[in-house]
């Protein structure tokens, strides 16, 4: 089954892009994340449409947030990021004019959209900033 770790991956990246005092670039980005910088600029593009962060091009340029950590909610960088699916779970679609498939597909159904929607309230009510302790630096600065 394929995973999908842009969520905790980008919360990590705002992390460290919130304790630095200029634009963080693509190539620092994939250096925190062990990935490369052209993930980095597509991933980071919907967050850039999403109104979550800005680009810079040239000298001097490249990543910086466009509202503080505590005006983020963990639902905003879900939703940018296109609404990953949660689980592998998917309705039988091999027998639907069966009765007994349609019932079973109905109830996994029910259940997978009441998990989405606990899923998507927890993100609500949670900012970036709320995930680590107040009273300690955010993180250790990148020294890349």
């Amino acid at each position: 089954m394929r995973t999908d770790s842009r969520l905790p991956r980008v919360l990590h990246a705002l992390l460290h892009m919130a304790e630095m005092d200029r634009p963080a670039t693509s190539e620092e980005i994939a250096a925190m994340l062990g990935t490369n910088a052209t993930v980095v600029r597509r991933t980071l593009a919907g967050l850039r449409e999403a109104q979550l962060l800005t680009s810079t091009k040239g000298h001097g340029g490249g990543w910086s947030l466009s509202r503080p950590l505590t005006e983020i909610s963990l639902l905003d960088l879900y939703s940018a990021l296109g609404a990953p699916e949660l689980f592998a779970i998917a309705p039988d679609e091999d027998q639907p004019s069966c009765l007994l498939a349609r019932a079973a597909n109905a109830a996994t159904n029910d259940a997978l959209y009441e998990a989405k929607q606990v899923f998507k309230a927890r993100l609500a009510a949670r900012t970036v900033a709320e995930i680590v302790k107040p009273d300690q630096s955010i993180v250790e600065p990148f020294k890349g």
